[in-house]
């Protein structure tokens, strides 16, 4: 009795192991299948984003290839961040800058920043958050206009006071019930505006490219 009650479950742990195996196999091959497609379809939403912070008509050459990898505590934490040179007959016409706010309400927020040949923001998107939907999700341009703000404006250093949200004495509003997020946002488009401004010269010379995103 014992024994024909061990080799069932034997025979029951051989069946899950074999369904486990199969169950990973088929994960690692669909994985496998779908990747080449994963990352295409993240290229092109990258290009999407680039082409509303950086206008496609001030630049000649491919943004994403153009990629270049570049740490500075400016830009927040986790490095490298990601530089997108825009040229146009291989002078530099602007950049899309990747920083990241690292104090918003609920963590980290990833924010794309594209700046013109005069150094002036030409667009902001928000790559990644977790802000509190119904709130700070308003820095998303799918829920309000409010990163437009930002648009034509460059701060003088650091220290501009005009560089926070209204309620600390700056130009940027806050959201009713949500000051956190905003104020961490300003904040980071305003160090990697600054940033900009001292190392725009430095760009064409740089040699860490991303390689394939």
């Amino acid at each position: 009795m014992i024994d024909a009650i061990i080799k069932a479950m034997t025979k029951n742990a051989l069946i899950l192991a074999l369904f486990a195996l199969l169950a990973t196999s088929l994960i690692g091959a669909t994985y496998w299948l779908t990747q080449d497609t994963i990352n295409q379809q993240a290229k092109i939403q990258l290009s999407k984003r680039l082409d509303q912070v950086i206008a496609p008509q001030s630049h000649d050459n491919d943004l994403i290839k153009s990629c270049q990898y570049i740490s500075d505590p400016a830009l927040g934490p986790n490095p490298p961040h990601l530089l997108f040179l825009a040229k146009k007959e291989g002078k530099l016409m602007g950049a899309a800058i990747e920083a990241i706010a690292p104090d918003g309400y609920s963590g980290n927020i990833n924010i794309l920043i594209g700046f013109n040949e005069n150094a002036a923001i030409s667009g902001v998107r928000i790559l990644r958050h977790n802000e509190t939907p119904g709130l700070g999700d308003k820095i998303s341009k799918r829920v309000s206009n409010w990163v437009d703000a930002f648009v034509g404006k460059k701060p003088t250093s650091n220290q501009d006071p005009r560089w926070s949200v209204k309620k600390d004495g700056g130009d940027f509003d806050q959201f009713t019930g949500a000051t956190i997020t905003p104020r961490a946002v300003v904040k980071a488009i305003k160090k990697a505006s600054v940033y900009y401004q001292a190392h725009y010269a430095e760009f064409l010379s740089l040699n860490h490219p991303c390689g394939d995103l």
